[in-house]
């Protein structure tokens, strides 16, 4: 090849190049379309929340012993006042010897001055400060008595053990929840609901609740809201009831859906692809902004009330403002 053609060939290449890249460029910047379809939308408030029984007790010992025994019985039926654990007692029972001792001097010596008042060997005030004495005594002894009965736990209601969680020679006390009785169904969601949303959740709405030992969504029922909020944690307390065919286990955790409106055959696109109140499309090549009348919108889709038909394909995810009335090449994706 003679060096008077080199620069010819080279200009062509270059020539060519650009004229690839100008082609490309003209293209417009890639965008993916998704059709806009027809669906139920739902608005929903969000709750989280664990799994408890209707009606249910924690067994709580009023004093810090040891236990000495205690019922092995965790899973099994028992009736309010069944003996479930004992904690020591020596001490207390020591100390109720020692005052129904006491007590039976003072009553001696009360019956003893009560003879010699009636022959005036004493005096008035002495059989008054006897009978104080023994009235003292009397409630000391009552004291001692709840005392050491309150050594002894017993089922607060009917119902089952449904947890143990403390075995012979642990010390426990106040606080430490030795035994939770109670019934296994009903079952009900007690969920935490933020006081911005509070007002749209009412009683007898229904929710969707999702575990992750479960692939699909469980239903649930709104049964009340507490009246009064925590105004620590923002929250108000929602108990949702659970029918008994629930999977669902006393102690599992949830988040719940509580659906506050619902649209059946609505027209829907994916959340993503919504900005203010607008969608975006491809015409003729470029980037064009439609206005839309939004409805209600979900975590991951949204309900379009006017604007949009079924099957009307928009840009997803909306592009930026930048790229309005610019080219673009559109690719579809399934919804």
């Amino acid at each position: 090849m003679s060096f008077s053609r080199r620069p010819v060939l080279i200009g062509l290449a270059l020539f060519l190049l650009a004229a690839a890249a100008g082609w490309w460029l003209s293209r417009g910047e890639a965008v993916m379309l998704v059709a806009a379809k027809r669906g139920t939308a739902a608005e929903v408030v969000y709750a989280t929340g664990t799994v408890e029984p209707v009606r249910w007790a924690k067994v709580v010992p009023l004093q810090r012993k040891r236990l000495v025994e205690i019922c092995q019985c965790e899973g099994k039926l028992v009736k309010a006042g069944n003996i479930l654990a004992r904690q020591d007692s020596a001490e207390e029972e020591a100390l109720l010897s020692e005052l129904q001792a006491r007590r039976a001097l003072l009553e001696k010596d009360f019956q003893r001055l009560s003879g010699l008042l009636e022959r005036n060997i004493t005096s008035m005030t002495a059989v008054d400060q006897a009978q104080t004495a023994l009235k003292e005594s009397d409630a000391r002894i009552v004291v001692a008595r709840e005392r050491l009965n309150q050594l002894t736990l017993r089922a607060p209601i009917d119902g089952s053990v449904l947890r143990e969680d403390f075995q012979i020679g642990e010390i426990v006390g106040p606080g430490d929840v030795i035994f939770t009785v109670g019934q296994k169904l009903p079952l009900r969601i007690v969920a935490d609901v933020n006081e911005e949303d509070i007002a749209r959740v009412k009683s007898g709405l229904a929710a969707l609740l999702r575990n992750d030992g479960f692939s699909e969504p469980l239903p649930a029922q709104v049964a009340d809201v507490t009246p009064k909020g925590d105004p620590l944690t923002k929250t108000f307390r929602v108990y949702l009831a659970l029918p008994d065919t629930t999977p669902l286990r006393i102690g599992m955790s949830v988040e719940a859906n509580i659906i506050t409106q619902e649209v059946a055959n609505a027209v829907l696109v994916p959340s993503e692809a919504v900005r203010g109140n607008a969608v975006f499309m491809v015409e003729k090549g470029v980037v064009v902004r439609k206005p839309v009348t939004i409805g209600i919108r979900g975590a991951r889709m949204v309900e379009i009330k006017a604007g949009l038909k079924d099957g009307e394909r928009i840009i997803s995810p909306a592009p930026p403002d930048a790229l309005i009335g610019e080219r673009a090449r559109a690719t579809d994706r399934a919804l």
